[in-house]
């Protein structure tokens, strides 16, 4: 697939950086069908805008009303015109942001159908879903009292495979901190630690290789100092990913709950 995505439109406030078809992006790519539904559901629950780009130069915009097994629906765009090329359109890459995580798909094709009493698109499940989640997007800092746990194998002398636990300051898709890393692992620069585990409490198990990117010392207000360590994860799988994006929701929207007095 070589084909050179749209332009941004005048109306557009920047680029809208399609990067389905630009390579190198393998590892942020889901492909199951689960994943694409649930990532589907959260653009839905966060009320997410869509931006469709198709043909040359158009564009419209829109959002995910309903998803199920057997595809999604969309709004009709404001604009006549448009919604009509949409629906002549072969092909449309779709781009949003959900939660500061940017999320682009590919529609083949829509068709006009009724909802709820008004007009809407259909479109069958996208093949795969874009979610580049890189370390300069959403990084949760986890609760003081819910602290994540990053469970890290180490080969004493004797030969047999023991763990050491260490606490987990913050996390994203792209990576994590800990503190009190054991020294054995930050005797060189760019350590791989793998099988490493961490338990998201009510999602599931991350299983990851971890490189140590950066360390440095912290004190607290007790007085206490920590020694703080930044990890990269290391060609993490789509369905890990996945667990990382749907733990992050479920503590903000836990958060967000707490503030408006609704626990």
């Amino acid at each position: 697939m070589n084909e050179t995505p749209p332009l941004s439109s005048p109306e557009s406030k920047e680029s809208p950086s399609i990067l389905l078809e630009s390579g190198g992006f393998d590892r942020y790519m889901l492909h199951g069908r689960n994943e694409i539904l649930y990532l589907l559901k959260s653009l839905i629950e966060h009320v997410c805008q869509i931006t469709v780009f198709f043909g040359e130069k158009n564009l419209l915009l829109t959002s995910v009303i309903e998803v199920d097994e057997n595809g999604l629906l969309l709004d009709y765009g404001a604009s006549a015109e448009m919604n009509r090329k949409a629906l002549e359109a072969a092909k449309l890459f779709c781009v949003t942001n959900l939660e500061k995580v940017k999320v682009q798909f590919i529609l083949r094709g829509l068709t006009k159908v009724e909802y709820e009493g008004r007009p809407a698109f259909r479109a069958d499940l996208p093949d795969s879903m874009l979610r580049l989640q890189r370390r300069e997007y959403y990084r949760l800092t986890m609760p003081i009292t819910r602290p994540l746990k990053c469970i890290i194998p180490i080969q004493p002398d004797d030969g047999f495979t023991d763990t050491v636990e260490v606490d987990v300051v913050d996390i994203s898709g792209g990576g994590l901190s800990i503190v009190n890393l054991p020294e054995r692992f930050l005797s060189e620069e760019n350590t791989e630690i793998p099988n490493c585990r961490i338990d998201l409490p009510d999602v599931g198990v991350i299983a990851a290789t971890l490189m140590v990117r950066t360390t440095f010392e912290i004190v607290l207000r007790s007085g206490t100092r920590m020694r703080r360590t930044g990890c990269e994860f290391v060609k993490l799988p789509g369905p890990m990913a996945t667990l990382i994006q749907r733990y992050i929701l479920k503590v903000e929207r836990e958060r967000k709950a707490r503030e408006a007095g609704l626990t």
